[in-house]
């Protein structure tokens, strides 16, 4: 039997402990540990040791204390997850995790450090770019594109030809019709329907989806 690779997760809060049991759930990594700043080194959380400060990260890969690394922080530190990400991926690969109820068209591609929940549908020609979030039951349509580092909440749904920039975060239910444009840094509130492309960042709410001024 092939020895699964030692997967270390940066971020030992809620994300991580989600992606620490999507881990073992998708048999194709074995979760041993959390890299956190502000957490104390050795303590065990979720199960799991802190193995040490980010500023350990790449010593440690050097010393062969792990294989590969996944991105546990979520959409409040957006600038920190993109920065954190595309510095160590230089130098250190990012496991790919999907758990094994999402359906993948075999023309689909999924990039490096992404990460699918259960029952994601993933359609043909779509692409998944780095280091994506995509939360449980979410539809990504044929022909589009979800830019870097951005998060899908639960149950969002895209329609086909529509592009999502970086760092983008879809909130709960949000529907986009076809051939939608998002802007990088765009957000979207809970049952938000995006009817027309998004060309300024912010949070966008309602049906249809307008700028909140609030």
């Amino acid at each position: 039997m092939k020895q699964m690779k030692k997967l270390a997760i940066i971020g030992a809060g809620d994300l991580g402990r989600q992606l620490s049991i999507l881990a073992k759930q998708s048999n194709t990594v074995h979760p041993i540990g959390f890299y956190d700043d502000f957490t104390e080194v050795g303590k065990r959380v979720h199960s799991l040791p802190i193995m040490g400060q980010l500023s350990q990260i790449s010593q440690d890969f050097k010393s062969n204390k792990f294989d590969v690394l996944v991105m546990g922080i979520g959409y409040s530190h957006f600038n920190f997850r993109k920065k954190t990400f595309e510095a160590l991926s230089q130098e250190i690969p990012f496991a790919t995790l999907i758990h094994p109820s999402c359906v993948i068209d075999p023309s689909a591609k999924i990039g490096k450090g992404s990460v699918l929940f259960s029952g994601c549908l993933v359609s043909m020609g779509a692409e998944i770019k780095e280091n994506v979030l995509i939360y449980d039951g979410a539809i990504i349509a044929h022909d589009s594109i979800i830019g870097n580092h951005s998060i899908l909440s639960p149950g969002v749904k895209i329609s086909g030809f529509s592009y999502i920039g970086e760092c983008v975060n879809l909130g709960t239910g949000t529907i986009l019709i076809d051939n939608i444009n998002l802007t990088d840094f765009t957000r979207t509130g809970a049952g938000a329907v995006v009817v027309k492309s998004i060309e300024q960042p912010g949070l966008y709410v309602g049906c249809p989806a307008k700028l909140h001024n609030a």
